[in-house]
């Protein structure tokens, strides 16, 4: 039997540890599922996969840039801030560098796909021509804002590219005449036309689409899907360290931070709110219960107000200092390792949360996304969850007071639910592949 082919796309930044935990998760699942099999990926972020080191046959890039990623390339080289109209200048560059790309794309893929030499993607689009089938990978690659955050221009802009961006892609697949499955994603919301076209655009050109939690798989009945919709849970549900880091000297209790914004999203005097409100919290919770606070940034991007940033801004507001630290850690197993060995997690991010109650950790969800509060309603987890714009000092305490006491019960139905949940996802993958792997 010859060795099956599947290439993945949407794979994004893997400096978001969240990002990586899903690839490797999609990547084991597909190898567990298919067995002989050779992967590659298409990814805004070639050298950061290929550090990883991961069991793939090729990396190759997007078939067309976004416009942000352009922008935080260049700001990144060049020292600027994402504040400034030098910034705002890139994004603009990027944008008609994504026009050019198109054009070029499409004349490419026209010429592949009668088997004639294309000049532009060329890899990309004959591993695609070549393949069983293109896994769009798990993640939020089809939305238009956070569904508990306020919208803007930036966001507005910045979600539109993205969603071209991936709409192309799958059309490509389809123009090239291959199959594409979406493995688990949260999908909306959507706030514009623009949003809702291009997400039936891609979503109707899917065979079938995994969705990871009720909220958005309503929102995808909502927009008149016709493809095959399985709804399941997160594939980061899935991830395991290959080593588990041992921590002995580790004081105990501890709550594990990780805390984190969307860039743009709240304004200066919410930022505030939200780092000062936390450290008030913290320290409260450590004259409380005797907690010692480990902050562990999930997404170091090296902008202002990064997870690092707010780590350390927190941080320095709080009075209790001896008692909390930042640690910054190396690798996603590291990161994991840490969370498994958390008293108790508070998360503004989705996968920290994730990757925490896979361990069976209970933990609290500041969401700012109706991903979060579908996860945590999956788990009937919805009372050790706050909104991002209702974060203060009384309710996070008062949610950790409600955590701490019903500790052992959280626990306990976490090791009960998150094994069914693991099932789940591989049976889903497992039926969405099935049509195309011929065994």
């Amino acid at each position: 039997m010859a060795t099956v082919k599947i290439h993945i796309i949407h794979v994004g930044d893997m400096t978001n540890k969240g990002t990586e935990a899903l690839l490797r998760s999609d990547i084991s699942a597909i190898k567990d599922i298919v067995g002989d099999v050779s992967v590659s990926v298409s990814t805004t972020d070639v050298e950061g996969v290929k550090r990883l080191g991961l069991p793939l046959d090729t990396i190759l890039p997007v078939m067309v840039n976004i416009p942000y990623k352009t922008a935080d390339r260049l700001a990144k080289k060049l020292g600027v801030s994402r504040t400034t109209l030098r910034y705002k200048a890139f994004a603009i560059a990027g944008l008609i560098y994504m026009s050019i790309q198109s054009i070029l794309l499409l004349i490419s893929a026209t010429l592949t796909r009668f088997g004639l030499k294309a000049f532009y993607r060329t890899e990309v689009l004959k591993r695609i021509k070549n393949c069983a089938v293109v896994i769009s990978c798990s993640d939020e690659n089809f939305k238009e804002a956070a569904s508990l955050l306020p919208s803007n221009i930036y966001w507005i802009l910045t979600w539109w590219s993205m969603l071209f961006e991936r709409t192309l892609e799958i059309l490509m697949v389809r123009f090239l005449g291959k199959p594409t499955v979406m493995f688990p994603n949260s999908v909306g919301p959507f706030r514009t036309w623009v949003g809702r076209f291009l997400s039936r655009l891609s979503l109707n050109n899917c065979e079938y689409i995994l969705i990871r939690e009720p909220i958005s798989y309503e929102i995808v009945r909502s927009l008149g899907i016709k493809s095959h919709k399985i709804l399941t849970f997160d594939a980061a549900l899935l991830y395991k360290p290959k080593k588990r880091t041992n921590f002995e000297t580790l004081p105990c209790p501890t709550i594990g931070v990780c805390p984190g914004i969307y860039s743009h999203s709240l304004s200066i005097q919410e930022v505030n709110n939200y780092i000062l409100e936390h450290a008030k919290a913290l320290d409260a919770a450590i004259r409380n219960y005797g907690f010692n606070v480990l902050f562990l940034p999930h997404y170091v991007s090296g902008f202002e107000y990064d997870d690092f940033k707010m780590s350390d801004l927190i941080l320095q507001k709080m009075k209790n200092k001896n008692r909390a630290k930042i640690v910054k850690v190396s690798s996603l197993e590291e990161f994991k390792s840490f969370l498994d060995h958390m008293s108790l997690i508070i998360s503004s991010k989705m996968h920290p949360a994730v990757l925490g109650i896979s361990g069976c950790v209970p933990t609290l969800c500041i969401a700012y996304d109706h991903k979060q509060i579908g996860l945590f309603d999956s788990l009937d987890m919805l009372n050790c969850t706050i909104h991002l714009r209702d974060v203060s000092c009384e309710r996070l305490l008062s949610t950790i007071d409600f955590i701490w006491k019903e500790k052992e019960k959280i626990t306990a139905s976490l090791r009960i639910r998150i094994p069914e949940m693991q099932k789940n996802v591989r049976k889903a993958m497992k039926e969405a592949l099935a049509p195309f792997i011929v065994k």
